[in-house]
């Protein structure tokens, strides 16, 4: 069976469902036709511009911007507020629409989606064709317009659906790799953020080409473990399957909303270690183990993703779990603007079977049973009495957790 995925993006999600809001409502025109932006309050830790029309755009105003700046580009513009209800309930009814096709829809965020056309290509035919057919029925049944990448895989779906906005179906097959993609610019990879395309550019990588051609040995003593991540997605090369279940809640979940926007990796360290410590408590409490760990970002204009990671062996261990959860951290950071962090854990187990090679020992075993005891001792004494000297220089408390 060949390999066809779609990617489907929501064009400007904020502002055409805010648009049709507003005309549900009773409004004479459509602001996506004239110089509006959706925002918070200016005076408050959510004035900045969360979405913005075409003519905005023009005018060089960009998603994360001050309203207070985008004001003084533009005397006559009107911010319009953000409705998150009517935003999720969109969002449902586009979900809702593509599952009469098919059940094996990875929600990626809440305006895009991968959707796997390959399993249900007999029933329906030619994949550009029925693109054609589905952008068509979302717009007269939704009354808004979306894009759609096709690929072999969701990484190159979903740089197709980047490739030219509004209203858009592009093709990114593996056969296309080359001419399509490696011309473009080394920031237009996906998953590849500010810092990391001014580093690889110092190295002399302007192009996605320049990358997929670089040679490991030469890029390893840069980016360590993520060389290999690096050039891989520069080749268009991505195994991951369309996961159907990600976002369906069937583990334990912790979020911290921050109380600032971080912009530095490392500072979200001590968050994702006291996450991880408190989702492993109540873990252990049930007597479950996890084979899936998933990171969850949600940026400075509310956009959500999240990556996740099968494990070998189901653990419980909170210092395992925590280093697992930094690696997709590492392999997830896009240098964003991130307000809020999370934590879950999948697949929950009731024993684990080890897979053990020949150097291993049973530290693992040894570490449950000393979380298990400091468990006991923070329930009895407080969360202070104790922790792990592995985890100490990663250790932050906060309240609520």
């Amino acid at each position: 069976m060949e390999r066809i995925i779609f990617h489907i993006d929501v064009n400007n999600a904020f502002l055409s469902w805010t648009a049709l809001d507003l005309l549900n409502q009773g409004y004479k025109y459509d602001i996506r036709d004239s110089y509006a932006v959706i925002g918070g309050d200016p005076k408050a830790r959510k004035g900045i511009v969360l979405a913005k029309s075409n003519a905005c755009k023009k005018l060089g105003i960009y998603t994360s911007m001050t309203l207070y700046e985008a004001k003084k580009k533009c005397s006559v513009l009107k911010i319009y507020p953000p409705n998150y209800k009517f935003y999720s309930e969109m969002s449902n009814k586009l979900f809702d629409l593509l599952s009469k096709y098919t059940p094996d829809i990875e929600i990626a965020s809440i305006d895009e989606c991968y959707l796997d056309y390959g399993k249900v290509k007999s029933l329906y035919g030619d994949e550009y064709e029925f693109a054609t057919k589905l952008q068509k029925e979302i717009y007269e049944t939704l009354k808004f317009t979306v894009n759609i990448g096709i690929a072999n895989n969701k990484l190159c779906a979903k740089m197709a659906s980047d490739f030219s906005k509004p209203n858009k179906i592009h093709t990114l097959y593996a056969n296309e790799v080359e001419s399509k993609m490696y011309p473009l610019p080394i920031n237009d990879l996906f998953m590849i953020g500010k810092k990391t395309s001014e580093k690889l550019m110092n190295l002399g990588i302007k192009t996605i080409g320049d990358l997929a051609n670089f040679p490991y040995d030469k890029l390893y003593p840069h980016f360590k473990n993520q060389a290999k991540f690096l050039i891989n997605q520069a080749r268009g090369i991505d195994d991951s399957i369309v996961d159907s279940e990600t976002f369906i809640p069937k583990g334990i979940s912790n979020e911290i909303t921050l109380e600032k926007d971080i912009t530095i990796k490392e500072e979200l360290y001590p968050y994702l270690m006291s996450i991880c410590e408190a989702i492993s408590v109540r873990l252990r409490r049930q007597k479950k183990y996890a084979m899936v760990i998933c990171v969850i970002l949600k940026d400075n204009y509310f956009k959500r993703k999240s990556h996740q990671k099968k494990l070998v062996n189901a653990t419980n261990v909170t210092s395992d779990i925590y280093k697992f959860a930094k690696e997709i951290l590492d392999e997830m950071w896009n240098d964003e603007r991130i307000r809020l962090i999370g934590v879950r854990l999948d697949k929950l187990v009731d024993n684990v079977m080890y897979q053990a090679s020949l150097f291993d020992s049973d530290n693992n075993i040894e570490e449950s049973k000393v979380d298990v005891v400091i468990d006991n001792l923070k329930q009895k004494y407080g969360n202070k009495i104790i922790t792990k000297a592995s985890l100490k220089n990663d250790k932050k408390q906060f309240k609520g957790l």
